[in-house]
């Protein structure tokens, strides 16, 4: 038997330590007054099954892109997080998004230490001044959901070359320095963006801008894959992996934007329309942008423009008109598939393309949300600057210039912490091999670990 070493005891005797604590947890009666509206509980607990088959999309999605002999290890890291995540969700995550506010920048975590009084308490934000017509407890797992696929969509990014162990320090880092206080300033009623008017309806900054960014400062701090600098094209894995992972997405998106109405009501269906129309224009607008650049149609390419699209839209799914989602996800898969083009003629190994698309997706979003916002479909929003309201598309613009600044120099120093902590990269020989075997002695069908050690080519059945 391998002896251990101290850094690969840590996460089991922490997780452990958190088994333990919790069985000491007192336990209160769950909170039902008949005040909840049965309608908008039962669309809520839907929308977060929505909203969870995301994470197994992303895995297809981001699994289908990349070198075969990396698939499984891309695919694991997006799935790892709903472990990570939860758990740390329950602890201390739920409380610093949506805690009683410090300084309307962060949650008192012990406002909801291991989920205190999320059961059992009054269906109240902390600062807000209606009640929810759903439980707190259906709120804080729904929110969950966002918190979950937030870190794997960086996964994109620092594909092919970042250690498994490395990246679930990130995770658990992420979350809580990036995540938390950009879903507490955004979200909660006493956060200072919520508190200066500005809108993102189901997560344009904090979950696609913060995620962008993070993606960028890691492709910046783990450099460039050797077949990067080789300038060797990698065929993409499996396609229909690709269009599985983006029919899974699409689905769960209705949950993600037409979900965050928290009701069975018509901005949700609105939300709902807008979502499905953004999606449709913008994989149409990419794949036809492609053809006019002398290319070919390409699952691919409709693939990745109907993400782009369905991540513009996000800020903006409950605030604007469904026309006018036609134009956000039709400009934003031009947008980002310019970007990719000449990211691609950079030296930046963004692997699959995560800041392009989600980082300047997410940005295009807010931007058009401050410029075709209408009270006229969300009376609880605000007039853009289409309507002649320059106030509101100005405080849009400077939440995204915070946010931009914020998730790019954490998530950056983030890295830089874990590099110092353990190698983020794994070894020349590890990447040559593939992470599927060298990071989990797995494989989707290229090479694998033999029992004694030797490597062994095997090809798919």
């Amino acid at each position: 038997m391998r002896k251990l070493t101290l850094k690969q005891t840590v996460p089991f005797l922490l997780l452990a330590s958190v088994a333990i604590g919790a069985i000491f947890i007192p336990s209160l009666p769950n909170f039902d007054d008949g005040k909840y509206n049965s309608a908008d509980v039962a669309w809520i607990i839907v929308a977060t099954a929505l909203v969870f088959l995301m994470t197994p999309g992303l895995a297809f999605f981001y699994g289908g892109m990349v070198h075969r002999k990396n698939v499984l290890s891309t695919m694991m890291k997006s799935v790892v997080a709903a472990g990570v995540v939860t758990v740390l969700w329950v602890v201390v995550g739920y409380s610093l998004c949506f805690g009683e506010t410090v300084n309307g920048f962060i949650g008192n975590p012990m406002t909801h230490f291991f989920f205190k009084g999320v059961a059992s308490g009054q269906p109240l934000l902390p600062g807000g001044t209606a009640p929810l017509t759903i439980p707190l407890l259906l709120f804080s797992l729904f929110q969950l959901m966002f918190a979950i696929i937030t870190p794997g969509l960086v996964v994109g990014a620092v594909a092919e070359r970042i250690r498994f162990t490395s990246y679930i320090l990130f995770i658990v880092l992420f979350s809580l320095l990036v995540y938390a206080p950009l879903a507490h300033w955004t979200w909660n009623p006493e956060g200072f963006l919520f508190q200066w008017g500005v809108l993102d309806f189901a997560g344009g900054t904090v979950v696609h801008i913060s995620a962008g960014c993070a993606a960028l400062a890691g492709a910046l701090v783990l450099k460039r894959r050797k077949t990067h600098l080789e300038h060797k094209e990698i065929p993409p894995a499996n396609i229909p992996y690709v269009l599985i992972g983006t029919g899974l997405l699409w689905f769960g998106w209705f949950g993600f934007n037409a979900g965050s109405a928290l009701g069975a009501n018509m901005l949700s269906v609105s939300a709902f329309a807008t979502t499905n129309t953004a999606a449709a224009a913008a994989g149409l607008s990419w794949m036809f942008f492609d053809v006019i650049r002398g290319k070919k149609p390409s699952v691919l390419g409709f693939c990745i423009g109907a993400v782009v699209g369905l991540v513009a839209i996000t800020p903006a799914a409950g605030f604007v008109a469904i026309p006018q989602s036609i134009f956000i996800g039709f400009i934003a898969a031009i947008i980002s598939n310019v970007a990719v083009y000449y990211k691609q003629k950079s030296t930046l190994d963004d692997t699959l393309d995560v800041f392009p698309c989600h980082g300047l997706g997410g940005m295009v979003g807010m931007l058009l949300t401050g410029i075709f916002a209408t009270k006229a479909v969300n009376a609880a929003g605000n007039d853009g600057l289409f309507y002649g309201n320059v106030t509101f598309f100005l405080t849009q613009l400077k939440a995204l210039g915070i946010v931009v600044a914020y998730s790019f120099t954490v998530s950056f120093l983030i890295f830089k912490l874990i590099n110092f902590i353990e190698p983020l990269r794994v070894s020349s020989e590890d990447e040559e091999i593939g992470l599927d075997a060298s990071q989990h002695n797995e494989n989707y069908g290229h090479l694998i670990v033999t029992s004694n050690g030797n490597i062994a080519e095997e090809e798919p059945a």
